[in-house]
């Protein structure tokens, strides 16, 4: 009974059955089942789009399937972890695995510095300036990965790219170098995804009451301080959102290395694991390879994002 209302006298006190009831909630007649009814399509549209490749996708990962096979030469044949054997095996693989944790690594820190940095300089800025930085952000977010990657190649090109010149490099190939490539290309992705993290970040930033951040300016808190002791932890579960995006983003990268390193760059010396996988299964025909390829960078996005989570839960965070 709420506190305060008073019980009447020809009230009875609730029997086992009415506690049992209250115990279990709404059933199935009393609305229980109607947020499933309205997520069904989107769950059947799921399953068909996501649950069903990714099958097959371990299907395939643990049967010799290679050009033989799927030109109907030679039967197909189970191998068990044969496949991810000879993938663990061998050491290009671990090579390639570090060089994208790496890559993915910087290019997530840079993509949530940038975008926070010029989510709190909207708050900050006049509306025609904001307006300007905002549609200048959004172009970039909308370009195609394609057209970006062409674009940024020809601007760091050493015989006609403007930025050579500019920045008095002479004829500097930027995609000629290990490091320097995977710069250059890690400029591109940060180009093309702060605005998803501005944009995100600027709405919660809105979203905070302005008298917290007065008073903290009145308290004579740096803008510095105020972002890491009031914005910040204000905006985690919004952060989390953007730094679990970015990391699956950055760490399945594909198009922007193709294009700008010309398939992965000298002798392979700029692959990610996305286009090792692409050159095992259609350059190699290894197509079982390819698909343990994926199934393992399945599983380690999975396993960090459980993980981040799991922190956050036992820091209290509501997600």
């Amino acid at each position: 009974m709420a506190p305060g209302v008073r019980k009447a006298p020809g009230d009875a006190p609730p029997g086992p059955q009415d506690r049992r009831t209250a115990r279990r909630g709404p059933g199935p007649g009393r609305g229980g089942w109607t947020p499933w009814m309205y997520l069904a399509p989107a769950l059947v549209v799921l399953g068909g789009l996501l649950v069903y490749p990714i099958y097959q996708l371990g299907l395939i990962s643990f049967l010799e399937y290679t050009q033989a096979q799927v030109s109907g030469g030679e039967p197909t044949s189970f191998q068990g972890f044969g496949n991810y054997t000879a993938l663990f095996g061998d050491s290009q693989f671990w090579q390639v695995l570090l060089a994208t944790v790496v890559f993915a690594a910087a290019c997530v820190v840079a993509t949530l510095a940038v975008g926070c940095a010029l989510a709190v300089l909207l708050t900050r800025i006049r509306a025609v300036p904001r307006l300007a930085l905002m549609l200048a952000a959004l172009g970039a977010w909308a370009t195609p990965a394609v057209t970006g990657s062409t674009v940024w190649v020809f601007l760091f090109d050493p015989d006609f790219g403007p930025v050579d010149k500019v920045l008095g490099l002479g004829d500097f190939s930027w995609t000629y170098g290990r490091y320097s490539a995977f710069a250059l290309v890690l400029f591109e992705v940060v180009w093309c995804s702060f605005p998803f993290v501005m944009v995100t970040v600027y709405a919660g930033i809105k979203a905070i009451p302005g008298e917290v951040l007065e008073a903290a300016a009145l308290d004579g808190a740096s803008q510095w301080r105020i972002w890491r002791s009031v914005m910040a932890p204000m905006l985690r579960p919004i952060l989390v959102v953007v730094t679990i995006q970015s990391i699956i983003w950055d760490f399945k990268v594909f198009t922007q290395i193709y294009v700008m390193t010309n398939g992965g760059g000298i002798a392979g010396q700029n692959l990610v694991l996305n286009v090792y996988a692409y050159q095992k299964a259609f350059a190699s025909s290894q197509y079982s390879l390819g698909s343990a390829i994926g199934v393992v960078m399945l599983l380690i996005l999975l396993a960090v994002t459980l993980v981040h989570l799991r922190l956050l839960r036992r820091r209290g965070e509501e997600l």
